[in-house]
């Protein structure tokens, strides 16, 4: 632990940026909550702005609600969404001529516009609050837990969800060794797809010598289906600066310096946008760049955009690809932890990786441990897309089943059809049939299953589809 002077320092370089911060988190007042991510951007949310802003200013009530544009709901398949807070009304597949009425009744009043509600596909019954809708009940959100709350763009957002409270914890402690054993303790693997310890990974990097050591985040999901990694930088794209930061002090603190890069691919404009805004509000904080919170600590991140080649989201093509040299898989006897970005000691993981990590040192290592299966802990993300009723986005504990998700989650087939097979792992997975969707979903039932968990695509077929085409 650091010398009082140094916490108090710490503490105080926090709250002057939580000071700067323009809104507190406050449950009981009326938002609008618009979902911002590609999906609801795509199918009309700027529209819904619009018509927002013009229907609070009608009734005088610019200054007194706030309308926030969060990142993904997850639920895209029934996009463009509003939701009504305090209450957490659900108002799913709007039209701009929709709105005026929901101010009307669900934020002037307390009501709800009936025919506007989300309406389960199988009973018809019509159900009010987010948090009742299947889709939503039945996950369990760790990574996602801010998205569809706070606004991407503001760090005033995250600061009031208790954002960078874990970096400051982890400062204060000064221990990064102690950092590092509370990630092996918490079971972290990583969720790239090769499920690889994420604290012996950086034990291991930290133990190379090195005259510099990098931290990478690989951005670049290039399965087919896939939108995780995507969905969280566009929602929160704090929680992985923050991750990044501290796995940045576990591995470099009393070791050397220390240099960051998210690899993320060109086609991920809002992800792009939203990321490079955190990183600037980050470093106008005090919160990333010199001496981090007055703790003595220097780290900073570039964003490096790749092509799109799918080869490149491999560690060693991805570490070429930065460099400027054209992106191809090098031996695997090359250890990137040893010999990775310019020669040097490089950790590497994913969005969802790094974007766990504040929660498990908020939370402790053995609440996450208690999450999920003896040797898959946590939750995993995954895109569910394809012949399904309620497609999206969505975050469950690691054994749930495949049952669970596609028939639970997912709401089973559409109408009239039969489920056929779901595939899992991109290219390199394969189809599960259903006589295994009561396989459970960890990293090694589906390989025995003969699939794998990949990064999170998971693509439903139904009787309409033919395998072999």
């Amino acid at each position: 632990m650091r010398d009082p002077e140094t916490i108090a320092a710490i503490d105080a370089a926090l709250q002057a940026a939580l000071d700067k911060s323009a809104y507190l988190a406050d449950d009981t007042k009326k938002e609008i909550r618009i979902c911002a991510g590609t999906a609801c951007h795509a199918s009309g949310r700027v529209a819904l702005r619009e018509a927002a802003e013009a229907a609070l200013a009608k009734r005088g009530l610019t200054d007194t609600v706030r309308i926030v544009e969060t990142g993904c709901h997850g639920f895209c398949q029934q996009g463009p969404i509003v939701v009504i807070r305090p209450q957490g009304i659900f108002y799913p597949r709007l039209k701009p001529e929709d709105i005026d009425e929901i101010v009307e009744t669900s934020v002037v009043g307390d009501g709800v516009v009936e025919r506007l509600l989300y309406r389960h596909p199988q009973t018809g019954e019509t159900i009010a609050l987010e948090k009742d809708i299947p889709f939503y009940a039945l996950q369990k959100r760790i990574v996602l837990s801010l998205n569809g709350k706070v606004d991407p763009f503001s760090i005033d957002d995250y600061l009031a969800h208790g954002g960078y409270s874990a970096l400051a914890k982890v400062l204060k402690q000064a221990d990064p060794l102690a950092v590092i054993e509370e990630i092996e303790r918490s079971g972290l693997r990583g969720r790239g797809g090769a499920g690889f310890p994420t604290g012996r990974k950086w034990r291991s990097c930290r133990a190379n010598p090195g005259e510099k050591h990098y931290i990478i985040c690989n951005a670049d999901e290039g399965d087919p289906g896939a939108f995780m990694d995507r969905s969280v930088l566009e929602g929160n794209p704090h929680s992985v600066v923050e991750g990044m930061i501290i796995a940045a002090y576990a591995i470099g603190a009393d070791n050397g310096p220390v240099e960051g890069y998210v690899y993320v691919r060109h086609e991920y404009p809002f992800a792009v946008q939203r990321l490079r805004r955190a990183l600037e509000q980050a470093r106008e904080r005090g919160l990333l760049g010199k001496n981090i919170l007055n703790s003595g600590f220097d780290f900073d991140i570039r964003i490096n955009q790749g092509a799109g080649a799918f080869v490149c989201g491999e560690s060693t093509a991805l570490t070429l690809s930065i460099e400027g040299q054209r992106g191809m898989p090098r031996g695997k006897h090359i250890r990137t932890v040893a010999h990775g970005l310019w020669g040097q000691p490089t950790n590497l993981n994913n969005v969802e990786t790094y974007a766990s990590v504040p929660w498990i040192i908020n939370n402790g290592a053995d609440a996450f441990a208690a999450i999920g299966t003896a040797t898959s802990k946590g939750t995993k993300i995954f895109s569910l897309t394809g012949k399904v009723a309620n497609g999206g986005l969505i975050e469950v504990p690691m054994g749930a089943t495949l049952r669970e998700v596609i028939f639970g989650i997912g709401g089973g087939m559409l109408p009239g059809r039969h489920f056929k097979a779901v595939q899992l792992g991109g290219p390199s997975g394969g189809c599960l049939p259903a006589s295994l969707l009561d396989e459970p979903i960890d990293f090694e039932s589906l390989v025995a299953a003969g699939s794998m968990m990949g990064s999170g695509g998971m693509v439903v077929v139904d009787d309409t589809t033919c395998m072999v085409d």
